[in-house]
């Protein structure tokens, strides 16, 4: 089916080509040397710091002939580059290289006077698809700087994002047929759903509402960065799909539509919400790195087949014993994949508390409370880490 665009920048234009400077290396471990890059960005806007692009770059200390590298998007509003560093330093134990590419208006590119990511995300279309362009057009720059130096290999390059991270990812992997393989955390399609679902964007939303923008409008607006636009799926390159059951920051649905756009990705569904696979970010940054280690040197990669993952609960409890409460709690028992039914420890301030629930809808459950104290009806709101 042919869409009719606004009238805006084709995404699948490739950036204008550029000759580089030189890096300059900053630092060396027993596993990698770290370097820093500097080129302009292809996209101009009215902030000339984020028209900037610092990379970090990290050349794996052990490795037999010129290593895969893999490019590493971080997440929306990000303040440091430790998740990302992380797997650098996991990529780099498998001798692969990887750079660490700024999003427009985050950390070093973050306008003075402003929080990094602040102007990323706006309630206005016009600027999110300027935003959007200018990400991926940064990273198919950052291709070309790859393809243009010696130690890297040419044709085993990877990319992969958390969050907004994995959003700029999807578009980009589908318009820039240079990337060997990528791997989206916690990310998904659907832009218009997105903006008017996402509990990050609740203000946005607001804003969007109160201007006259529907979803269909929304819809139309975005979609010259869409990725359920461009993606293919019948590509087969290797990709990697790791979404969160109960994320109400890009919600199950978003992300099974980027799985169903991708085609047959390999796909990882964690127990948790948006923020609780932090809990187990170590083993996701070597499933991560894993996957690269297999996909970028010509192996198949089998995503894990268990993958304990808490679900943890910040609750508001009332009860007719103790009255109104908190709580943070672990799910001991799930009826089903959406716990329906469910079974919950809790601390609270006033102690330990056991809690047999029936989901109600909204976060909403209705059962019966255990303490020391004995069993009394309870009412509970939850959301999930």
């Amino acid at each position: 089916m042919q869409i009719a665009f606004p009238q805006v920048a084709d995404v699948r234009v490739a950036p204008e080509r550029i000759e580089f400077g030189e890096w300059r290396q900053v630092g060396r471990t027993e596993l990698f040397s770290e370097y820093r890059m500097t080129f302009p960005s292809a996209v101009q806007t009215d902030f000339p710091k984020n028209d900037s692009i610092e990379l970090q770059v990290f050349l794996p200390a052990s490795t037999f002939g010129r290593p895969p590298v893999v490019i590493l998007l971080h997440f929306w509003g990000a303040t440091d580059n430790l998740l990302e560093r992380d797997t650098a330093r996991e990529l780099a134990d498998r001798g692969i290289a990887s750079v660490i590419v700024p999003l427009p208006f985050h950390l070093t590119r973050t306008p003075d006077g402003y929080r990094s990511g602040e102007l990323a995300i706006v309630p206005d279309p016009n600027r999110l698809l300027q935003t959007m362009l200018q990400s991926v057009s940064d990273v198919r720059r950052t291709v070309d700087w790859i393809q243009s130096r010696s130690e890297f290999s040419s044709n085993a390059i990877g990319l992969t994002g958390t969050s907004l991270g994995a959003i700029v990812s999807s578009l980009t992997f589908a318009v820039e047929p240079r990337i060997t393989a990528a791997s989206f955390m916690l990310g998904g399609a659907d832009l218009s759903y997105l903006l008017l679902n996402s509990s990050r964007t609740t203000v946005q939303r607001k804003i969007l509402s109160d201007e006259g923008w529907t979803e269909e409008k929304l819809k139309l607006a975005l979609a010259p960065i869409e990725p359920l636009n461009f993606l293919n799926p019948s590509d087969t390159r290797p990709t990697y799909l790791i979404s969160a059951r109960h994320d109400n920051v890009v919600p199950l649905e978003s992300s099974l539509k980027l799985q169903a756009a991708l085609g047959n990705p390999e796909f990882l569904l964690l127990e948790t919400g948006h923020y609780g696979g932090f809990l187990v970010k170590d083993r996701l940054v070597r499933s991560i790195a894993s996957f690269f280690d297999s996909s970028l040197r010509g192996r198949r990669f089998n995503a894990p087949d268990k993958f304990y993952s808490p679900t943890i609960r910040f609750s508001v409890m009332m009860d007719t014993t103790t009255g109104l409460n908190l709580g943070a709690g672990l799910d001991i028992w799930r009826s089903n994949e959406r716990a329906d039914i469910f079974l919950a420890g809790y601390i609270t301030p006033r102690g330990l508390r056991g809690y047999f629930g029936f989901q109600l809808g909204n976060g909403v459950s209705l059962g019966a409370m255990f303490s020391r104290s004995g069993t009394s009806p309870g009412l509970v709101w939850s959301t999930i880490f």
